[in-house]
């Protein structure tokens, strides 16, 4: 990745870690908890910091916080205090994205994630639970601390909180879709579901970089229609690479076996609906036997043989490209550097 990148990156990871360290001193606590009594201490504060502590040094390509930066220099023209108060707000982002990250899991009853064991497998389901709750409430704790007004302070909140409620509508209705093989969404249905449950965290990082770079709140909203796509089409590009190579971390066609009605599916029974019944049948065996079985090849070599695979890279593809330019462009040759390096960051994240 970039140098440039490679320099902002390392310092998203500094804030990171100070809203959320690998163990607790008495300045974190009393920032997150304020006064609690004292015999609470590091073997309770374990509780919550190990299970999302853990997923955080995973990896993950950190491209939201990033883009959170990005907007904020670009709306900013540069502005060195605007700047510094985007790095401090990272965590709304990255921390919710991570949170997500574990219920999903537990949702989808998923054994890995990032090729390692699933937070509930590895800590248990009730810990992991109550730690990925606690990180949404975490994230807020950095609001507090940018050098602004309290009216931007309080919209900055705001944003958040909406954005939060919109992710868990869009969870509630792939919840809805996946616990039923034989009810079909219709692809309007599976884009708003991703606008919500995936285009949020992308909404919610441009709307905040662009408020914390000083541009307003009308701009941000224009700013956060175009990401809920850029989003929705990496989530696209998501669906398509986890019925092809597998996603990293991840076999091949789990989202077969977890029931995903995914963009490929809709697309093959627009085309094909007599295969509804067939492929209901083969989700359901697919479910119930696990990764390994036979069904998960032969439902994604039906879904294959329409074409609709790649008609929806395709499409994905499509979305990310003309919604980062338009993106990129957003304050025009004010943009300067920053709008440039946004185009370079979805570039380098094409698959």
């Amino acid at each position: 990745m970039d140098n440039e990148f490679k320099t902002r990156l390392e310092k998203i990871e500094s804030v990171l870690g100070r809203y959320l360290p690998k163990s607790a001193d008495e300045k974190w606590a009393a920032s997150s908890f304020g006064n609690i009594d004292a015999c609470i201490g590091a073997p309770h504060f374990a509780q919550l910091l190990e299970p999302t502590r853990n997923l955080l040094e995973l990896g993950g390509k950190r491209w939201r916080p990033l883009l959170l930066v990005l907007c904020a220099e670009m709306a900013s023209r540069g502005d060195e205090k605007m700047t510094g108060n985007a790095y401090e707000l990272t965590p709304l982002v990255e921390f919710a994205h991570t949170a997500s990250l574990i219920h999903d899991d537990i949702e989808d009853s998923a054994d890995t994630r990032r090729g390692k064991p699933a937070a509930h497998i590895a800590f248990g389901l009730d810990r992991a639970l109550n730690a990925a709750s606690w990180l949404y409430f975490q994230a807020v704790c950095c609001t507090g601390k940018v050098d602004a007004d309290e009216g931007t302070k309080s919209a900055l909140t705001g944003i958040f909180m909406e954005e939060l409620r919109r992710l868990h509508l869009g969870q509630a209705m792939d919840i809805m879709w996946h616990r039923n093989p034989e009810m079909i969404p219709s692809a309007d249905e599976y884009k708003a579901m991703v606008r919500n449950k995936t285009g949020t965290l992308a909404r919610l990082a441009v709307k905040v970089g662009i408020i914390a770079g000083g541009a307003g709140t009308e701009k941000a909203d224009e700013a956060g229609k175009i990401a809920e796509d850029i989003g929705t089409g990496f989530q696209i590009i998501d669906d398509v690479v986890n019925l092809t190579t597998g996603n990293p971390g991840k076999k091949r066609g789990d989202d077969i076996v977890e029931g995903k009605k995914s963009l490929p599916v809709l697309l093959h029974l627009e085309s094909n609906p007599g295969d509804a019944e067939k492929l209901a049948s083969l989700f359901r065996k697919a479910h119930d036997e696990g990764i390994d079985s036979p069904a998960v090849e032969e439902a994604i070599s039906v879904i294959a043989g329409s074409g609709a695979i790649e008609k929806a890279r395709k499409a994905g593809n499509a979305m990310i490209e003309e919604k980062s330019a338009a993106l990129s462009g957003l304050f025009g040759t004010d943009g300067g550097n920053a709008s440039i390096l946004i185009g370079k960051l979805f570039a380098s994240m094409k698959k």
